[in-house]
C-alpha cells in the first residue's frame, strides 16, 4: 500500500504541485473588469488548468505593471489581466509608464468593447467637454489609462488644459464611488470607460430616476477634434461607436468612442498553459456569459479581431484559434 501511495504522488502529487498559478489582473468593483476577471478565475480553477486568482486593481495600466514586474517563472506565477488596447499598446512599445521597460505582453483573446463614457445629469447644465469648466469631476484613479485618455480629450478641447485649475474640485477615484457621489451631489461628472451596461453607472441612472433627475452623457461626436486626436494617437485601436439610450434611459443615444478589450498575458507563459487556458474559457462561453453581461461579445470570432494590431497574440493562443479556424 506504501508503494501504491508512493506511486500515486509522484504520479499526480507533483503534476498539482507544477500547477500555474495565474494572477488575474481586473479593476474596482463596479466596473466589469472585476466581474469579468473574477468569472475567468473560477473557470481556470475549477477546470484544473491553473490555480487562478482574481484581484482587484487600478485597471488596465496597473494590470500592465503587474504582468512586467510580478511575474516569475521560477515560481510558476504568471500576472495576467485584462486591459484597453491602446494600454497594451503603450506598454509593449515602451511608451508613457513604461517608458525604457517595455512589458513583455501578449494578447490571449479580445473580449469585448468597451465605450467611453463622461457621465453627468439633465440637470447639471454639461453638455459638452467644455462645460466642465468650474465643475466637480473625476477622471478616475492617478495614473490609469482613463485619466490619461480623459487627459488627451480634454487637452484637445481645451487649449493649455490642466485639471487643477480648470475643474472647480478635481477628484480621482473608482467608478462606484463616482457615482455615489454623483447621486448625492457631490459631484458632476466623471469619466469611465466600460462595457455595456456599466453596472455602477446603471445603479445611478436608477437612483437618479427616483429622485425625479436623469443620467445625461456626454456626446462625443466622431469628426470632433477630442475624438479625432486620441484616434490619431492609437490609430487601428480606437474606434467610434454609440451608447443606445435604452442602456442608461438616457433621453438620447450618445456617439462616442470604443475600444475592444484583450486579455493578456506574459510571453513567458508556457506555450500549453496558454492554450490550455484558452481552450477551457472557450469551451465555457456559457458560464462567462451568464455571469457578465458585456461578456456576451466574447466569442470565437471576436477573439481574434485584434490579431491585425501591434501586440503579438500568445503563440499557444494562435494554435487554439487555428485549430477552431477562425485564425487565418
Amino acid at each position: 500500500m506504501r508503494a501504491l501511495a508512493l506511486a500515486f504522488f509522484l504520479l499526480f502529487g507533483v503534476g498539482l504541485a507544477q500547477k500555474p498559478q495565474v494572477v488575474i489582473g481586473t479593476g474596482g468593483v463596479g466596473g466589469v473588469y472585476f466581474y469579468y476577471g473574477t468569472a475567468l478565475a473560477e473557470i481556470l480553477s475549477k477546470s484544473g488548468v491553473a490555480q487562478a486568482q482574481a484581484i482587484q486593481s487600478g485597471g488596465s495600466i496597473e494590470n500592465l505593471l503587474l504582468l512586467r514586474d510580478r511575474t516569475d517563472p521560477n515560481r510558476n506565477l504568471y500576472y495576467c489581466g485584462t486591459a484597453l488596447p491602446d494600454a497594451a499598446l503603450m506598454a509593449f512599445l515602451g511608451e508613457e509608464r513604461f517608458q525604457g521597460r517595455p512589458s513583455p505582453v501578449r494578447i490571449l483573446f479580445t473580449m469585448y468593447p468597451n465605450y467611453f463614457h463622461v457621465v453627468t445629469t439633465e440637470e447639471s447644465g454639461i453638455r459638452v467637454l467644455q462645460d466642465l469648466k468650474g465643475k466637480r469631476v473625476s477622471t478616475e484613479v492617478p495614473g490609469g489609462i482613463i485619466e490619461y485618455e480623459a487627459r488627451v480629450l480634454m487637452s484637445a478641447a481645451v487649449p493649455g488644459f490642466d485639471p487643477r485649475t480648470y475643474f472647480g474640485k478635481w477628484e480621482r477615484v473608482r467608478v462606484a464611488e463616482s457615482a455615489q457621489m454623483l447621486s448625492e451631489g457631490t459631484l458632476d461628472a466623471f469619466f469611465w470607460s466600460g462595457g455595456l451596461p456599466t453596472g455602477s453607472i446603471l445603479e445611478l441612472a436608477g437612483s437618479l430616476a427616483r429622485k425625479g433627475k436623469r443620467l445625461f452623457l456626454v456626446p462625443l461626436p466622431a469628426q470632433s477634434t477630442p475624438v479625432q486626436v486620441l484616434m490619431r494617437r492609437f490609430p487601428g485601436v480606437v474606434d467610434t461607436g454609440v451608447i443606445p439610450k435604452a442602456v442608461y434611459n438616457t433621453r438620447y443615444d450618445t456617439p462616442t468612442l470604443t475600444f475592444w478589450n484583450v486579455f493578456v498575458c506574459p510571453a513567458s507563459l508556457p506555450d500549453e498553459v496558454a492554450y490550455a487556458m484558452v481552450k477551457v474559457v472557450f469551451e465555457n462561453l456559457p458560464l462567462l456569459h451568464a455571469a457578465v453581461a458585456p461578456a456576451r461579445d466574447t466569442t470565437l470570432e471576436n477573439a481574434v479581431r485584434s490579431r491585425a494590431g501591434r501586440v503579438p497574440y500568445h503563440e499557444g493562443a494562435v494554435r487554439y484559434f487555428r485549430e477552431k479556424g477562425v485564425w487565418r
